[in-house]
């Protein structure tokens, strides 16, 4: 949802940003790999009950994620090979903070053990909405948008971070909202895929080659030279 909205506008602000680490020389590739490793830090931090320095670590790991576009575009630098290692290493990323989480449920004598199992359900359910998206577009469709995108788990687990009493109930919101937006792509997918682009693409070359391979056939028996009988 805030990926749609504010996308461009701060895309625009970032933007001087990005001009201004091209002199660095820095790559985006470096930029997600601090990110990921700060976004380990942070999960280290939760799962040892330090949830406000965890909380600074993910405010410090989501910086390099976002500038690391900015960066790209600054320096000419984009590329689908960058685009998938941080797509990929944002879900590493997410898979740690929620395991974090769960190691911190699972230790504190305060907590039952089971309910550890809650970030596990929002990061299981997280990754259907990621696979989702990639294999709508793998098929040329839209699978964008929902109620709790990545964007909006990462501020509702600083949320959580912040005011200890409210950690668990924001997790169960997040995995409700979480299982909406997983039916919501589903939907829009469902909806789209009537005749997909990549589908009716498929369906015409099919459709082509039947017809030539029809006109050849029709073709060699014009052509044939009937045998004569001894």
């Amino acid at each position: 949802m805030f990926d749609g909205k504010f996308r461009g506008p701060v895309d625009k602000a970032v933007k001087p940003l990005g001009t201004a680490l091209r002199k660095t020389g820095l790559t985006p590739d470096h930029l997600t790999i601090v990110g990921l490793l700060v976004g380990v830090g942070a999960a280290v931090a939760i799962g040892a009950g330090m949830l406000r320095l965890g909380l600074l670590l993910v405010i410090l790991a989501a910086l390099p994620d976002l500038l690391d576009g900015a960066l790209a575009k600054a320096s000419g630098q984009s590329s689908q090979r960058g685009a998938f290692f941080d797509s990929t290493v944002d879900r590493v990323t997410d898979a740690f903070l929620l395991g974090g989480i769960a190691w911190y449920f699972a230790t504190d004598p305060d907590f039952s053990g089971q309910l550890a199992m809650l970030p596990f359900a929002i990061n299981g359910v997280s990754s259907l909405i990621s696979y989702q998206r990639a294999k709508a577009e793998s098929l040329g469709i839209d699978a964008k948008g929902g109620l709790m995108e990545r964007a909006e788990r990462i501020i509702a687990i600083c949320l959580g971070l912040l005011w200890e009493p409210l950690l668990i109930p924001i997790l169960w919101i997040m995995l409700v909202l979480t299982s909406i937006t997983a039916i919501q792509r589903f939907v829009k997918v469902w909806s789209q895929a009537a005749v997909a682009p990549v589908t009716q693409a498929r369906i015409e070359m099919r459709r082509s080659r039947r017809q030539s391979r029809r006109v050849a056939r029709t073709e060699r028996r014009r052509t044939s030279v009937p045998r004569r009988r001894p």
